[in-house]
């Protein structure tokens, strides 16, 4: 990124916006949801947890197919029918379903018998199972269902992990993207959603491109054990490298799933992914509530179930305040000075060229 910097430290990008100036959405924009359930059981709490949270609008019901069979990836379960009369029982309301990438998504397949998955994938021959995928969701009346494609990815807990391949992972999104778009009447939108941090590979080594992603979501628990959560915003590939990533792609942001993990019951990350989320809302979050993660039905987190609970119901709720985070290093910049004719040299004689690396 170029920019113009003057004795007055203001900086103008080449997009013309002055650093850190850019207006925020309002927070209470973001539709609300947790992960209860993947079945009718999941439907039925979020009533229930509406009303521990006072009568707060749960807009976001949140489900996963199974991995196991080609069959239930393609959407035969019968729990869909269950989600889609609650998604058209109010317009306002959300359907988002994780959806594994291949078979036996949790089975521990090697890294080999991976990488040809892929590359069968990025082939063409699995397209058939996402069309089905997509006509089911058509027939059920949830055309613009919330695809979150090949969740973390970058790790290595699934079969349709991105390190073994990333070059057929990402022409393997795209065929799967293409295949899903082209039955009719479809308004999917694709969030592309790795884990929090480096991990096995850089989450940004699998994007696969803008025209084939929707949402760029992030998975953030509250780990690794004693990592803060400055840490979190600010480590390599952290919360801060989310919402800037998204923003250079012109992207809205999601947390699909989120809580808390190694830590236990940590008021400081509860806090903390509430405020980030307030000062940076993303399209929808939706917290994953059993234990360790969650806040309502895991009775082993009563500081931060009770922030949780008084920050959903509004209490006490403070505005977003981008002093609360630590800004992170700041970006590497070369400067160097630049002979453009008398005109340029008398306009910058107390500026500087400087790159950001």
């Amino acid at each position: 990124m170029l920019a113009v910097s003057g004795a007055s430290g203001f900086r103008v990008t080449e997009a013309g916006s002055a650093d850190g100036a850019a207006p925020h959405p309002d927070p209470r924009s973001t539709a609300v949801g947790a992960y209860l359930d993947y079945g009718p059981e999941g439907v039925e709490r979020i009533a229930e947890m509406s009303r521990w949270l006072g009568g707060k609008e749960l807009r976001v019901g949140h489900s996963y197919l199974p991995g196991d069979l080609w069959v239930n990836i393609e959407g035969s379960v019968d729990f869909l029918d269950a989600w889609a009369a609650w998604r058209q029982a109010d317009p306002d309301r959300m359907f988002v379903l994780n959806t594994p990438m291949l078979e036996r998504n949790e089975e521990r397949v090697s890294d080999l018998a991976v990488r040809r998955r892929l590359l069968t994938g990025a082939a063409g021959l699995y397209d058939r199972h996402f069309r089905k995928l997509a006509e089911r969701l058509v027939g059920l009346g949830v055309p613009d269902t919330v695809i979150v494609l090949g969740w973390e990815m970058n790790g290595t807990t699934y079969t349709h992990r991105c390190g073994p391949d990333p070059e057929a992972w990402k022409a393997y999104w795209r065929r799967i993207v293409t295949a899903m778009r082209s039955v009719p009447g479809q308004r999917f939108r694709f969030d592309f959603a790795p884990s929090r941090g480096r991990d096995a590979v850089p989450w940004t080594a699998c994007y696969p491109g803008d025209d084939v992603v929707d949402i760029i979501g992030m998975d953030a628990y509250d780990q690794p054990p004693g990592e803060n959560f400055d840490d979190q915003v600010n480590g390599e590939y952290g919360l801060r490298k989310h919402v800037d990533f998204a923003a250079e792609h012109g992207k809205p942001i999601s947390y699909p799933e989120w809580g808390l993990f190694r830590n236990g019951d940590s008021a400081e990350y509860m806090r903390g992914m509430l405020a980030w989320m307030d000062l940076h809302p993303p399209v929808y979050q939706t917290i994953t509530d059993y234990c360790p993660h969650g806040v309502w039905r895991c009775d082993r987190n009563p500081e931060a179930s009770k922030i949780y609970r008084s920050f959903l119901r509004d209490e006490n709720r403070p505005a977003p305040d981008p002093a609360s985070f630590s800004p992170g290093p700041a970006p590497t910049e070369w400067c160097f000075p630049v002979s453009m004719g008398d005109w340029f040299t008398d306009w910058s004689r107390s500026r500087r060229i400087c790159a950001r690396l």
